[in-house]
């Protein structure tokens, strides 16, 4: 399989992405190139639960004078850089009293500001957008963001499956050693977004999916998950690779985090720069009817799946995305043993076949990447290659992920320019 973009192909995709794009910056001066803001990570944000759901929180609904430092690797770099604060889902304005962000590898780094003052209020389910930081950063650059909260604040802007390390601090540490005693965390909130500054417009591919993308079962802290692999493979071309990828997230219905066709625009195609969608979405529409997560719910037909997501190629297709189906991964097992086993059942696994037979053979996406086909066990198809089995029977290894990330070729991502 091809590893790499031809000149020729990579020339011609990025004079194609330069006239579709929406409109960039202006130049300062009548001489100035212009310059963009590339979004080079994000976080999804999901509303909090409560003590009644299966799944434990993993962090204070209420926070007050604490920071939370979090860790991350962003995907393509720049000479300056931007955070982007989240309160989505907030009922109530958030007040962020510092911020700091330094490389993972270092013990500097530089305060953060929002029109120039160290502290921002961002209005309850908003956003807000710092000042441009001047801080070099490699592709593939790990850094630490660090935000105080001196307030009571209820918790927003959540992301439940941070598979990298963040810890909650007592006081104001902002851009301060971290002193003994800080309470790790395996969550993430209020950060959801890392923009560096470009002198081209940006080319992004987006994975968007459940936990399956989110790196479930993927080592914390290695950036193993598969959209991880893939964005090392594509860092030499400068090509930024996001994760959208929320743990129990749903095409069809909202489970943890908004249905994927609710999130849609906001999470992927609010991006700049978004040229390939690739979609793995469906698992946990089929698998939590009569389980733990939805109980009452009954399994969906295929064809509701399969109309769901020709919806969501649909709409991407409006704004000029390419979108690349993966099949479902096999999931016999998942999580038996456990509380929130009943995951599988024959009937699952039929309405799981009929979608992955659609995915592969309807034409409805501009290429196909066969997740079950590289993942299942020959002689068991219904379950995961042991090598691949991250334990749980439903979520990749390490191997399982990087596999993933390797089958997926350059073609089918950027079209007939790229191999």
């Amino acid at each position: 399989m091809s590893r790499s973009i031809t000149r020729l192909g990579l020339a011609v995709l990025l004079a194609g992405v330069a006239a579709l794009s929406f409109a960039g910056p202006g130049p300062t001066s009548a001489s100035a190139a212009p310059r963009y803001w590339a979004p080079s990570w994000i976080a999804p944000a999901e509303p909090a639960w409560g003590s009644g759901f299966a799944l434990p929180l993993g962090m204070p609904q209420l926070l007050r004078d604490v920071t939370l430092r979090q860790h991350l690797r962003i995907s393509v770099g720049g000479e300056r850089l931007r955070v982007m604060v989240s309160n989505e889902y907030g009922r109530a304005p958030l007040k962020v009293g510092s911020s700091h962000v330094g490389l993972e590898s270092s013990g500097g780094g530089m305060d953060v500001t929002f029109q120039g003052a160290r502290e921002v209020v961002v209005a309850a389910g908003a956003k807000a957008v710092s000042d441009p930081v001047t801080l070099p950063v490699a592709p593939g650059a790990r850094l630490k963001v660090d935000l105080y909260l001196p307030e009571r604040t209820q918790l927003a802007g959540f992301h439940w499956d941070a598979r990298d390390r963040a810890l909650l601090l007592s006081g104001n540490a902002a851009g301060r050693p971290a002193p003994a005693g800080g309470e790790k965390l395996a969550t993430r909130a209020f950060l959801s977004a890392v923009l560096v500054e470009s002198a081209r417009e940006p080319v992004t591919v987006v994975a968007l999916g459940d936990s399956i993308t989110d790196g479930n079962g993927s080592t914390p802290g290695a950036d193993h998950r598969w959209p991880d692999f893939l964005a090392r493979r594509l860092e030499p071309h400068g090509i930024a690779v996001l994760n959208a990828g929320i743990s129990g997230n749903r095409l069809l219905r909202a489970g943890m985090g908004d249905s994927a066709l609710a999130r849609l625009d906001r999470d992927v195609l609010q991006h700049r720069g978004v040229r390939a969608l690739i979609v793995m979405l469906g698992t946990n529409d089929i698998g939590w009817p009569g389980g733990a997560f939805a109980p009452d719910e009954n399994v969906p037909e295929a064809s509701e799946i399969t109309n769901g997501l020709h919806q969501l190629i649909e709409q991407a297709h409006l704004r000029g995305v390419r979108v690349i189906g993966a099949t479902l991964t096999p999931f016999e097992d998942a999580l038996k043993g456990t509380p929130l086993e009943g995951h599988f059942s024959p009937k699952k696994e039929s309405v799981r076949l009929a979608v992955n037979e659609w995915i592969r053979h309807s034409g409805a996406f501009d290429a196909v990447v066969d997740f079950d086909r590289l993942l299942r066990d020959a002689s068991r198809p219904s379950r995961l290659r042991a090598e691949f089995d991250s334990g749980d029977h439903l979520h990749p290894s390490d191997a399982g992920y990087r596999a993933m990330a390797d089958s997926i070729h350059m073609h089918d991502l950027l079209g007939p320019s790229a191999k």
